[in-house]
């Protein structure tokens, strides 16, 4: 009797911690999905650019959506500089803030008002050099995250922890459209979140 009391113990133990673990998830996910659909729309003195990847000497369509969307801002004068991370995807590709950095400029950006670095792989990388990158403009304060709408969550919270005065930004052309690669890159952006919590990686 104790030994078929102590099996339904835990067999309740064990649906609990699923349905908990199951709850957290999707709780994330949805938060994850309605903070990319709010931007930030006071002026700040800078955006940063997150990088993409980059088909030969040009931007891949995420990476020039993001690219067109910082200019944007620009041109309305809502940041004052621009800032472009990334590094060298593949070995024979110019690095993504080099490509970002030529398309603005071409686009009436003047060389002036960007910053890049070009050393990061990752969004934390990305986030860090692009701090240490400004920190020699005193100016520079506080700052747009600029990415696809269900990267923002976890983008912001990193520069943030990083000492940043950061808000979300997101492109409003996001080539994540379809049900299937949004749903692909929320699963993605849950697990990298949730991953972040946890280790601060």
């Amino acid at each position: 009797m104790l030994k078929n009391n102590y099996k339904k113990w835990l067999f309740w133990i064990l649906i609990a911690t699923i349905a908990a673990l199951l709850f957290s998830i999707s709780s994330t996910a949805i938060s994850i999905y309605w903070y990319g659909n709010n931007s930030y729309s006071s002026k700040a003195d800078a955006a940063i650019v997150l990088g993409a990847a980059v088909w030969d000497k040009e931007p891949s369509p995420v990476f020039r959506e993001r690219i067109n969307h910082a200019i944007n801002l620009y041109k309305n004068g809502d940041i004052n500089k621009i800032v472009f991370t990334g590094g060298v995807g593949d070995i024979n590709e110019l690095a993504e803030a080099v490509v970002g950095q030529r398309y603005a400029i071409a686009r009436g950006v003047k060389s002036g008002d960007i910053l890049i670095e070009t050393q990061s792989r990752t969004t934390y990388q990305n986030l860090k050099n692009a701090l240490e990158v400004v920190g020699t403009h005193q100016e520079l304060t506080k700052f747009l995250i600029v990415s696809d709408p269900l990267h923002l969550k976890r983008a912001v919270l990193m520069a943030r922890s990083l000492g940043m005065d950061a808000y979300p930004s997101p492109t409003p052309t996001t080539r994540y459209r379809s049900f299937q690669s949004q749903m692909q890159f929320l699963t993605r952006e849950t697990y990298f979140y949730l991953v972040y919590l946890i280790f601060k990686i």
